[in-house]
């Protein structure tokens, strides 16, 4: 089982900067796969961006290079560093995880609260 708690959303005007956290536990990223995905009000889920135990990464949105996934070195916490913010980038962002392999469109078993992300223009 993993257990994801995100932190690190908050309000900021359009061109800040946000980093937001998901730490796991009692499991860390040296299996399976984790991502995060956002969702905006009366819109559908989206994919954000994609780390795997390798720290092979992928974004999956079209950010234009402003977004970044990490993990850090004990692999127990997965950021999502958020740049140049717009105010269509406001949404919850939820992190979520799987055992098996990193791919787009792959299912996810474990989901966090969620954090919200607000950017003002």
């Amino acid at each position: 089982q993993w257990q994801l708690v995100e932190s690190g959303g908050g309000s900021v005007q359009a061109g800040g900067s946000l980093r937001l956290s998901c730490e796991i536990s009692p499991r860390t990223l040296t299996r399976g796969c984790m991502a995060w995905f956002r969702q905006a009000p009366e819109k559908e889920r989206e994919q954000v961006a994609l780390i795997d135990r390798f720290n092979k990464t992928t974004i999956t949105v079209s950010g234009e290079g402003r977004f970044t996934v990490t993990v850090d070195d004990d692999k127990t916490t997965v950021y999502l560093e958020l740049d140049s913010l717009k105010p269509e980038d406001t949404a919850m962002y939820y992190c979520a995880a799987r055992e098996g392999f990193c791919y787009v469109g792959a299912t996810y078993d474990y989901w966090g609260q969620g954090t919200q992300v607000s950017v003002s223009s």
